[in-house]
């Protein structure tokens, strides 16, 4: 007789869940505390999961262990094709006591999904090793990368080489270029982007638009008098692509860095990041966030030797091949 149970997901479980994710980002804040406390209190847990329940065309599992609630997996898809025929397990769409059972609670769950055709799957991940363990052995793989740090607490030297500044409306063609060039490394070889070019006129019209917005700190790189890397930085606030268990308190956003290929390798991407770090702290964040597609060489190397600790791993699996 099996000593546990697995069933669809039903709105009567969301405070169960909410508890389990409770817990789950308690432990997580021992490695990461600078991840909101707030989601180790159950109500506000269970804003998370409620908001993930309530998303269209979402749906999941549950694991019951002698009448009490022990896991849970909940997905749903999002409407950008971008991602393909998808579904999203979010930050706040799975909790397990055991990180085992999530291949459990992932095989009753998956099936619904896969009947509806959505064989693109994604999942965040917190940098558990026995939890993405178990998801690597669901045939998922790692592909992006969420990270935070503090902000220096002491002012960052000037580059020898460089000089890095704010950018102003005369390097709008430049900043054109360089919106352009982080996309085209991306399509290549390993990361393989689908993501979609602008063109150089739309991004030079975004830019005449952009370039006085004060919520924005843009930063640019010389070399030998020419411009040829920039970074923006931002709130937090500004990005669509951190939320709830994954939105650090009071945290600037390392947003962009781009490089021109033919002056990679001078320090220019590092000492951009680093304008950005200086900007948060002189700005009065407490943290910094960004995050890369791990595939990406150069980003995955430059930002967590900038202090960037990983904090949670989107992994995806593309079914049928």
């Amino acid at each position: 007789m099996s000593r546990h149970v697995i069933r669809p997901f039903e709105e009567a479980d969301l405070p169960a869940a909410a508890g389990l994710l409770a817990e789950r980002h308690q432990e997580h804040r021992k490695r990461h505390p600078l991840l909101p406390a707030d989601y180790e209190d159950d109500r506000l847990a269970l804003v998370e999961v409620t908001a993930a329940w309530e998303s269209e065309g979402a749906s999941g599992a549950v694991m019951v262990e002698g009448g009490e609630l022990t896991g849970y997996v909940l997905a749903a898809p999002k409407p950008s094709s971008v991602w393909g025929p998808n579904i999203w397990i979010e930050a706040a769409g799975h909790a397990v006591r055991e990180p085992e059972h999530i291949r459990d609670l992932y095989g009753a769950a998956a099936a619904r999904w896969v009947d509806d055709g959505r064989t693109a799957h994604y999942v965040l991940v917190p940098d558990d090793p026995e939890l993405i363990d178990a998801w690597f052995r669901l045939a998922f793989g790692s592909q992006h990368a969420h990270a935070v740090r503090p902000v220096p607490d002491t002012p960052i030297p000037a580059p020898r080489d460089l000089v890095v500044r704010r950018a102003a409306r005369g390097d709008i063609p430049v900043l054109a270029e360089l919106d352009l060039a982080l996309p085209r490394h991306q399509a290549l070889s390993p990361v393989f982007s689908a993501g979609e070019l602008p063109t150089f006129e739309e991004a030079l019209a975004d830019w005449e638009e952009s370039i006085d917005d004060q919520d924005y700190a843009t930063f640019v790189a010389e070399y030998n008098g020419q411009v040829i890397g920039s970074s923006v930085g931002c709130s937090l606030d500004k990005s669509s692509s951190h939320n709830g268990l994954a939105k650090p308190d009071n945290a600037g956003f390392l947003g962009f860095a781009a490089v021109l290929p033919p002056a990679r390798g001078l320090g220019a991407g590092r000492a951009l990041g680093e304008a950005v770090l200086q900007w948060s702290a002189e700005t009065g964040y407490t943290s910094v966030v960004t995050d890369w597609r791990v595939t990406n060489l150069l980003s995955s190397r430059a930002w967590p030797r900038l202090g960037f600790r990983q904090t949670f791993h989107r992994l995806h699996r593309l079914i049928g091949y």
